[in-house]
């Protein structure tokens, strides 16, 4: 029974891996959550074997969004979006935001997480985001097609079911739930075949299940550790 779950778990995670890249696109604002709550997300996210797209810091330096984050966006299958209090302020953010929505908005696999926002104010553009705004049109003036189509990318994925960090005393309680759910949604075959399993396997035979299925994750998440070291190695050197 254990080598058959094995092989149908198997069968059903590399049917989805060869059609994303990625499993989920981070979209967030730098300076509100990089080195704190997004961080722990990413970390969190690799632990459990989903494949997440986090972009470079160094990239954030040019006004133009890159070539290589948009086509991660469409090479991603979920979008986890944290608005936070200055996201709108961000024009990365912004074009991210509305590429997100031109490739995901019908498929519905946009998560918004609401960190240290009120929704509401995400929703009808208040507090912040309407000073992010006010300042944008004042920066297009007349052309102002840019703005609208912002404006209505977050509207409608504020619109979303989503997260609020406030119903959570803790931000690993919050982390842990966001996981959990990407899991289920990611390998939803897995999960099910998992849970009807739990009744058939005793002892250690639950463990390899799990651990065979992700050894090819884990190799991933170390390579992209490595990678991410001798970057940052490499940058030390430069300066």
């Amino acid at each position: 029974m254990a080598s058959s779950y094995r092989m149908r778990a198997s069968t059903s995670a590399s049917s989805s891996s060869t059609q994303w890249k990625y499993d989920v696109f981070l979209s967030f604002r730098g300076e509100d959550t990089r080195k704190k709550f997004t961080d722990h997300l990413y970390d969190q996210l690799q632990r459990r074997g989903i494949k997440t797209f986090r972009d470079d810091p160094e990239l954030e330096i040019g006004a133009t969004i890159s070539p290589e984050l948009l086509a991660a966006v469409e090479q991603s299958r979920f979008a986890v979006v944290v608005l936070s209090p200055n996201y709108a302020s961000s024009t990365w953010c912004l074009l991210e935001l509305a590429k997100i929505v031109q490739c995901m908005g019908q498929r519905g696999t946009i998560l918004p997480i609401f960190y240290e926002v009120v929704p509401s104010d995400v929703r009808h553009q208040r507090g912040s985001f309407a000073e992010a705004f006010g300042k944008h049109e004042k920066k297009f003036g007349k052309d102002l097609t840019k703005v609208r189509e912002w404006r209505d990318a977050l509207t409608k994925v504020a619109n979303l079911s989503g997260w609020s960090s406030v119903n959570y005393r803790y931000e690993t309680e919050l982390i842990k739930v966001i996981v959990e759910e990407l899991w289920k949604k990611v390998h939803p075959t897995f999960a099910s075949l998992e849970s009807e399993s739990l009744h058939n396997l005793v002892g250690s035979d639950s463990k390899p299940v799990e651990m065979d299925f992700l050894s090819d994750r884990d190799r991933d998440r170390d390579r992209d550790r490595d990678r991410d070291r001798e970057r940052d190695r490499e940058r030390e050197k430069q300066r």
